[in-house]
């Protein structure tokens, strides 16, 4: 069956980035600087934003059992994407260091793990390294002034929430390489259960596997590859019984 097989690897969509953004916020002639995890709900639809566990069963309840408000909900879902779609595609690419941390300073919360991901080669050392230099600059200034203070705090936050963002990225970019070796090795061998067995010994049954394996089948059963499909579910349910959080 391996053989026959005809798919391209797609690309693991899991993240593990935290939704963070850099706000300005303007009061009087200054920029206040606010991080903040944003929830999406425009219309207040489903009230005042809760968090937790619980609080999330509780809006799927709600969305299965009002029709209207799953409809409307949807709509914006969509609107929403649009909106996104449209900011990524207007925006300017920097040419710089100064214009691209002025470029991440402007960036949305639900778009920075985008961007991130978009900007990584430009996130260089020496990006850093210019980025360390200013805050030191405003940091040990003998005359600050307001402006000073904030800009410090807006770049102390940018910096963090960037080493953050790289590094989940980073280790990402690694899990899905080796997530697509992985599944290309299950799907050449001879003996899956073999192979499987000697991944777990070095545990190399994880998330990333799983969803590269998912997205494989949902992208044979589009084109219409349907024993293919049955296949790596069969492949999927045995790498399951292996898997452990």
């Amino acid at each position: 069956m391996a053989g026959t097989l005809s798919l391209g690897f797609a690309t693991a969509s899991t993240t593990a980035f935290t939704s963070v953004s850099i706000k300005r916020v303007r009061t009087s002639t200054c920029f206040r600087t606010k991080i903040r995890c944003i929830g999406w709900d425009p219309e207040g639809i489903l009230g005042p934003p809760t968090t937790g566990h619980l609080a999330r069963r509780e809006f799927q309840r709600r969305l299965e059992k009002d029709a209207d408000a799953r409809e409307q909900f949807q709509r914006q879902v969509q609107e929403e994407n649009e909106r996104r779609r449209a900011l990524r595609e207007s925006r300017r690419e920097p040419n710089n260091i100064e214009e691209l941390v002025e470029y991440f300073l402007d960036t949305e919360a639900q778009e920075l793990e985008f961007e991130i991901a978009r900007m990584r080669p430009k996130l260089t050392d020496e990006f850093f390294t210019h980025l360390k230099f200013e805050l030191g600059q405003l940091r040990f200034a003998v005359q600050k002034t307001e402006d000073m203070e904030d800009r410090v705090i807006e770049l102390e936050a940018l910096q963090k929430a960037l080493l953050e963002g790289i590094g989940a990225y980073d280790k990402l970019q690694a899990n899905i390489v080796k997530a697509k070796d992985n599944l290309n090795k299950i799907f050449t061998s001879k003996d899956v259960q073999a192979t499987l067995l000697e991944m777990v010994e070095k545990n190399e049954i994880n998330k990333s596997l799983l969803a590269l394996l998912d997205e494989n089948i949902v992208s044979a059963r589009r084109s219409n590859q349907l024993q293919a499909a049955e296949y790596m579910e069969k492949v999927r349910g045995a790498v399951r019984k292996y898997y452990t959080v």
